[in-house]
């Protein structure tokens, strides 16, 4: 059997969509990440935007794609929020070119190693927030590492419903 270089694996195992896909999963995540805070109040333990930037960085394997996800999920999100434009797209950006750089060397079929990364990417996510928050903008913010550590188990939770969905709209060849 022929070895296959890192190139190779990467074009054979890409995750390919419906531009429907491409286009309502993110809207969608977007309008719930809205929505539902002013619903659930305090209780909302989860980051959506996130989770499908996650999921579509770790399928696709292109870290300039995830990376372009994560801005414009984070820009879009921080819009539709009370936080400065940019800080989520900072973190999400990071993460997503993360998720697409860990997708090309890992086996990220394996369902515990995709809940396990989202669970980590959840909490660098957060780190990142609040680093750029209080070192790059000098604004004191009211940090919780507990509840960060509830909205990542929210986020992984999230991710054992809605990537198993998702992985049913994969185009295949």
């Amino acid at each position: 059997m022929a070895l296959l270089s890192a190139d190779t694996r990467r074009d054979l195992e890409i995750h390919r969509y419906p531009l429907v896909v491409y286009l309502l999963v993110p809207l969608a995540s977007l309008v719930l990440q809205a929505w539902l805070p002013r619903v659930l109040g305090r209780f909302s333990w989860f980051d959506l935007p996130l989770v499908v930037t996650i999921y579509f960085a770790l399928g696709r394997r292109s870290p300039i794609q995830g990376t372009l996800m994560g801005a414009a999920l984070g820009v879009f999100e921080d819009a539709l929020s009370h936080h400065a434009i940019g800080l989520n797209g900072i973190a999400k950006s990071c993460v997503g070119y993360l998720a697409a750089s860990v997708g090309v060397r890992l086996d990220v079929e394996n369902f515990t190693i995709r809940l396990l990364l989202n669970f980590l990417l959840s909490l660098l996510s957060s780190a990142i927030f609040l680093f750029v928050y209080r070192v790059l903008l000098g604004v004191e913010l009211e940090w919780s590492w507990l509840l960060q550590l509830y909205i990542a188990i929210g986020n992984s939770i999230i991710a054992l419903v809605l990537f198993p969905v998702l992985d049913r709209f994969q185009l295949r060849d």
